[in-house]
């Protein structure tokens, strides 16, 4: 899946062999709203588009990868498929961090120290998790078609041709990838949530703090995932970042020429859409 200025677009291969290629416009409040361009505000668009247009799309690719037929998803089973979803995520990196946290809040008596042992079980969860679910076989092939997808934008970048062999020339890291943001939503959380008193509150007040402030941290943490992307060239904003290319060796697999070219097929699409936009506007 790749996502262009105005739209976004899902290669896929079935069964059959050939690459199809689905693109569809992007909602107005993403691709030219002026909400899009409101610091802060946008990342939490971002967020959304990451959750509801990603889901969406990767359940649309597993049923044409598998019976080679398109599925449109209903409203309702991707609300369902939502609520699933995030509700296991909330409970899995906020909700047991939290708990956990408790016992170091006892022994220590202290906010800043069990603040800070949330925030690193947290990491620590969140990285034991990617770790264990890229062991699977599916997962590790999804994980390749993500190395494919920077690869491709990497190659557009510099200005290469956009072929299997001269795309595969490049890394599978990538400086703006979603691994990076969620490194940085986890690790800046630390912070957000030491600001929040622990004393005497009760337990499920101090989760629905964490669950309120999700959207204030992907802000945040989009504005820093542009600014490494922007001064990336910068020694030491370089050094401070590369944590989050490290850990894209978990999030990435290389992907074969085949990969390559369904990727290809899905950066194209978009380009020559953002030349369609381009050229209506300038008439």
């Amino acid at each position: 899946m790749m996502r262009g200025r105005t739209t976004v677009a899902m290669s896929v291969r079935p069964p059959s062999g050939e690459i199809r290629t689905y693109s569809e416009p992007l909602p107005a409040a993403l691709a030219r709203g002026r909400l899009a361009r409101i610091p802060l505000v946008r990342g939490v668009l971002v967020l959304y588009e990451a959750l509801v247009i990603g889901t969406r799309m990767l359940m649309r690719s597993a049923a044409i990868a598998a019976e080679g037929e398109d599925l449109q998803v209903g409203r309702g089973t991707l609300a369902v498929t939502m609520v699933v979803s995030i509700g296991l995520a909330i409970g899995l990196f906020f909700v047991l961090p939290l708990f956990l946290s408790t016992f170091a809040q006892r022994a220590t008596e202290s906010d800043v120290l069990a603040n800070i042992a949330e925030g690193l079980i947290r990491l620590a969860i969140f990285i034991g998790y990617i770790a264990l679910i890229g062991r699977t076989g599916e997962v590790r092939r999804v994980f390749a078609y993500h190395g494919a997808e920077h690869k491709a934008i990497s190659a557009h970048e510099a200005q290469r041709p956009l072929t299997p062999e001269e795309v595969d020339r490049f890394g599978t890291a990538h400086t703006r990838c979603g691994t990076t943001f969620l490194l940085i939503v986890v690790v800046i959380s630390i912070f957000f949530f030491g600001l929040i008193p622990r004393a005497g509150v009760p337990l499920p007040l101090l989760f629905l703090s964490r669950v309120v402030l999700i959207p204030v941290i992907a802000g945040v943490a989009y504005e820093l995932v542009r600014f490494g992307a922007r001064h990336y060239g910068n020694p030491r904003v370089r050094a401070i970042y590369a944590p989050g290319l490290w850990l894209q060796a978990l999030t990435t697999r290389a992907p074969d020429h085949g990969m390559l070219e369904v990727s290809i097929a899905s950066l194209e699409s978009c380009l020559a859409s953002d030349r369609d936009s381009a050229a209506a506007s300038a008439t």
